[in-house]
């Protein structure tokens, strides 16, 4: 018998069981247009050879404990400044944690909008930190005055921003980004997931913020499955949140499968713009749409509103109907009556919207 100190409430930390587990949807049978991910493939032949590679791979041995031929390849693929250092982790998600468990301390805080990527707030929470959320404005945009004030009030240890965010889409303003980086007294970690959707980036403006990390993902390229992410800046940064790595956290099959796929980038960025052109094309179907509201987006995602007390209803509606995205009525706040669909194939799209047209008639 378990007795009360053998329990697990006894022993997990309250804050660890308010939390509510990161939840995937099961998408099988369904059009899965709810987790941002790049719907297209790879070609026969080219899927071939990537096979024939990792026959090479030598499963026995632990991998390059640094990955520094994928490092490389990566700073190139990236535009990484040359004086810049580059720091892999087993998705971004690993990342944000490594670089929360290097500044936690006791009252210490994390600081990032809201709405914003959950697990800005849920990493923090794990390892014991105060999280400091500062509400967006309306339009999504970075509220200049709130985001200082915090800043100024709470002296946050890291402030993350998406950029674009997520999961609204936008850009904000550069010069309020500017603005953040220069007040914030300690570090300031720019998001940038989804950079093939968007040209802005303030990756070439490292070396003008001792403050500033950039973090990518290959994710959103069409590597999802890979789970790589990159942590970029100075040395003198790095090299102490590098010792929060777990030792050999990226496999040998994700070094030799991304350094595969990096050699034919130019196939990627060939989907990214494609994706980008999709983009341009499902907003303007949506906008067209009674009762919707589309919010603009520089990422592979679009957020619309419902009518007001509908978003439920139409999410369930498009879910019969074979579609899968994203409902985020149950966030509230400016998310309330909100859902998000992700840019898939054209006829991905126009079953979403086909689906859409009928949910809204219902």
């Amino acid at each position: 018998m378990t007795t009360d100190l053998q329990s697990a409430k006894h022993w997990i930390r309250p804050q660890i069981r308010a939390l509510t587990a990161y939840h995937v949807p099961d998408a099988a049978d369904l059009v899965k247009l709810d987790a941002m991910e790049n719907p297209y493939g790879w070609p026969p032949q080219l899927v071939e050879q990537w096979l024939d590679r990792l026959r090479s791979v030598e499963l026995n041995r632990y991998p390059d404990p640094s990955a520094g031929d994928l490092s490389e390849m990566l700073k190139q693929a990236m535009q990484v400044p040359e004086n810049m250092r580059v720091l892999l982790g087993n998705g971004s998600d690993e990342l944000i944690q490594m670089l929360i468990l290097a500044v936690a301390a006791p009252d210490r805080v994390i600081l990032s909008p809201d709405p914003t990527f959950v697990m800005y707030r849920m990493i923090a929470t794990v390892a014991g930190l105060r999280y400091q959320a500062v509400p967006l404005r309306a339009d999504f945009s970075l509220d200049p005055e709130a985001t200082l004030s915090a800043i100024e009030k709470t002296r946050p240890a890291i402030v993350f921003l998406a950029y674009p965010n997520n999961p609204t889409g936008n850009l904000f303003d550069a010069a309020v980004v500017e603005e953040v980086i220069r007040a914030a007294p300690g570090l300031v970690v720019v998001d940038e997931a989804y950079a093939p959707f968007t040209d802005a980036s303030f990756m070439p403006r490292l070396d003008e913020f001792p403050n500033l990390l950039v973090l990518r993902t290959v994710s959103k390229m069409g590597l999802a499955g890979l789970r790589l992410g990159l942590l970029v800046g100075a040395a003198e940064w790095l090299d102490e949140i590098d010792k929060t790595r777990l030792p050999y956290n990226i496999n040998v099959l994700t070094q030799a499968s991304a350094l595969f796929a990096l050699q034919h980038k130019s196939m990627l960025d060939e989907q990214a713009r494609q994706i980008r052109a999709d983009r341009a094309t499902l907003a303007e179907a949506l906008q067209a749409l009674n009762g919707i509201k589309v919010y603009p987006s520089e990422a592979n995602f679009i957020l619309f509103e419902t009518p007001r007390g509908d978003a439920d209803r139409v999410f369930s509606a498009v879910r019969e109907q074979g579609v899968l995205i994203k409902n985020l009525n149950a966030a509230g706040g400016r998310l309330q009556d909100c859902l998000r669909v992700t840019v898939g194939k054209p006829e991905e799209n126009l079953a979403f919207m086909e689906a859409l047209k009928n949910a809204l008639k219902r």
